[in-house]
């Protein structure tokens, strides 16, 4: 389905007040889908989501959320992906910046108060560091959890497992142990890939004869 006219000529017109206004803080722009991403330098997120709140063309005053993204073969590992909403315009736009490892991105708490604990999130999940957080501690995961589980390079089993200790009185972590070293799948479950002849058809030959 074709976008209507009239959004496509808001959207052209965002472009072009963004890319005159905010010429330093925005590397690239692109309308994919009827949808608007910006890619923007890490040391401007905080003016310019300044900007797209307060400018008279853009009013996006309503954060709708703020991830993370991993790209372990890329030097700047990480993106973060902000969703803005503007509700007196009927617009969206997403804003991204990309990060490395171990360096931070300044945190929009003081732009929009709901990015606190979507921060906190990313920080949880990926272990990306947002400068000036008022309480950047994790949120989801357990006070000893060791790592970051959405980073591609976690272990799906990941790396310590918990239980109650009756002799120590206490809860304790552990290595992960795994029973078996490897599976040998024989793809006979109609999931992992079909055959002429499944498991229990030979049952229902007999039946009938």
């Amino acid at each position: 389905m074709s976008e209507h006219p009239a959004r496509v000529d808001m959207l052209n017109e965002l472009v072009r007040h963004l890319g005159s206004a905010q010429t330093n803080a925005i590397r690239s722009m692109v309308v994919v889908g009827g949808e608007l991403t910006v890619e923007a330098r890490r040391d401007d997120i905080v003016p310019l989501m300044r900007f797209l709140r307060d400018d008279s063309q853009c009013r996006f005053e309503t954060l709708v959320d703020v991830c993370g993204v991993d790209w372990p073969e890329d030097t700047e590992r990480f993106e973060v992906v902000y969703h803005l909403l503007s509700m007196r315009l009927n617009q969206r736009i997403r804003v991204k910046v990309r990060v490395a490892d171990g360096v931070s991105v300044a945190s929009i708490v003081d732009v929009f108060p709901a990015a606190n604990w979507f921060e906190r999130e990313a920080f949880d999940m990926y272990g990306i560091l947002f400068s000036g957080h008022p309480d950047l501690r994790r949120l989801l995961t357990d006070y000893g959890f060791e790592g970051y589980p959405l980073r591609k390079d976690f272990p799906l089993t990941g790396r310590v497992e918990v239980r109650y200790d009756e002799a120590a009185r206490r809860v304790v972590y552990e290595p992960i142990k795994l029973i078996q070293e490897y599976r040998n799948f024989d793809f006979e479950s109609p999931w992992e890939g079909m055959m002429s002849q499944l498991p229990g058809d030979e049952k229902a030959r007999e039946a009938k004869s």
